[in-house]
């Protein structure tokens, strides 16, 4: 008859276990929530960065030194 109390002991512990993972794996996603946020972030400010150099080399004078290379 020790079968039973022994079964209970384990479905105790594999409560516990399930409370444990259901814990760590919300703050799994709470993490990726906000290492999503930072990418998106990071994303716009690199494609904000994109624009502005572009915008320079825009600006850029048209390269004038063809006509001097044989020299």
């Amino acid at each position: 008859m020790s079968r039973l109390p022994d079964l209970a002991e384990r479905v105790d512990r594999l409560v516990l276990r399930h409370e444990e993972l259901k814990r760590t794996s919300a703050l799994i996603e709470q993490q990726l929530g906000s290492v999503t946020a930072e990418r998106d972030s990071l994303r716009s400010r690199l494609a904000a960065a994109r624009s502005r150099i572009d915008a320079l080399l825009a600006r850029l004078p048209a390269d004038t030194t063809e006509g001097s290379k044989g020299t």
